[in-house]
């Protein structure tokens, strides 16, 4: 007899479900964990703040980087290649420098 799959039931709220717009990530990470902040910064303010911080571990890290690079595939399947626009660096000043 086979084993009945494991379901986990995920509830979500109003405030959570209308979710943090981001522009920008910054990810670090020690032995031990990743942190990605996500940070939102307008055109022509010098300042912006972190609007949410994940920290994963490595394992979620690298499961989290193939779920999103299987959803691009899928999304430039139906609508196209995403255009990835040069443009300039933004000098942060904390921490080690961050790319995404």
């Amino acid at each position: 007899m086979a084993e009945k799959e494991k379901q986990i039931n995920i509830e979500i709220d109003e405030k959570t479900a209308e979710g943090v717009y981001s522009n920008l990530a910054i990810i670090n990470h020690s032995v031990s964990e990743f942190v990605v902040d996500f940070i939102t910064i307008m055109p022509g303010n010098p300042k912006a703040k972190v609007k949410s911080r994940i920290i994963l571990t490595p394992q979620h890290a690298k499961k989290l980087l193939r779920a999103l690079g299987d959803n691009v595939q899928k999304f430039e399947k139906m609508h196209g290649d995403i255009k990835d626009y040069e443009q300039p660096s933004i000098p942060i000043n904390f921490g080690p420098a961050g790319k995404a």
